[in-house]
């Protein structure tokens, strides 16, 4: 009976390691929420020496990972609220481009500034990469501002949004549907949903789009 209870003992121990061990392992798999890094690596152009730079991911409500860069005043007192914005990048793009200019310099002006990755792009998940989705796309903004303003040191009521080319018009769709993005600014901002439709100048006609639309029905096969 002794050796019996001692048995059953040293199976629980090594159990109970083994299941360790393993959530050790999943843990490690898991992106960090935020990480300290610097710019050199992460821009092409100068980032403030006043500023803070981190490295961040959050989910979406589809479950995906958002990849972002996080841009803090190093002079900011934490224990009070600061005004944020959220940067969405030119279609095609990624963050670490025109996103980053405008997030660092906004962050330098005093505000908590989030530049992203949309869903697809980038560091954020998503399969097929490169995937055209403006209604996850919308969801990735609303899914910035969960993050902003789930920070001690965001204002949830002084939360903005800028959108760079293509995502300009995707923050504005996003900002129909999200009373949470106060201020919406665009920077040269560009109708996606347009261009596809009429291409520059109104140049598709009827019968050409309908080819169009004709050739991606028949790749969903494929």
């Amino acid at each position: 009976m002794k050796h019996l209870l001692i048995l059953g003992m040293m199976t629980l121990m090594i159990g109970g390691q083994a299941y360790t061990q393993t959530e050790q392992k999943e843990q490690s798999k898991k992106p960090k929420e935020m990480e300290q890094i610097t710019a050199k690596g992460y821009t092409t152009f100068k980032v403030g020496d006043n500023v803070t730079m981190y490295k961040v991911t959050f989910k979406n409500q589809y479950k995906m990972n958002v990849a972002g860069h996080l841009f803090i005043p190093k002079n900011l007192d934490q224990s009070k609220k600061y005004s944020a914005i959220v940067v969405g990048h030119p279609m095609g793009a990624v963050k670490e481009q025109s996103a980053n200019v405008y997030a660092a310099n906004m962050a330098e002006r005093g505000f908590v500034t989030l530049s992203v990755d949309l869903s697809f792009w980038g560091e954020s998940q998503g399969e097929p990469r490169n995937a055209v989705a403006p209604d996850i796309y919308s969801e990735d903004f609303s899914a910035a501002v969960d993050f902003l303003g789930t920070r001690p040191f965001v204002d949830r009521n002084r939360i903005g949004i800028i959108g760079i080319c293509g995502s300009g018009s995707f923050v504005i769709s996003a900002a129909k549907i999200d009373p949470r993005m106060k201020a919406i600014a665009t920077v040269s901002m560009y109708d996606m949903g347009a261009a596809n439709r009429n291409a520059l100048n109104h140049s598709l006609t009827l019968e050409q789009r309908k080819k169009i639309q004709e050739k991606a029905a028949k790749q969903r096969y494929q």
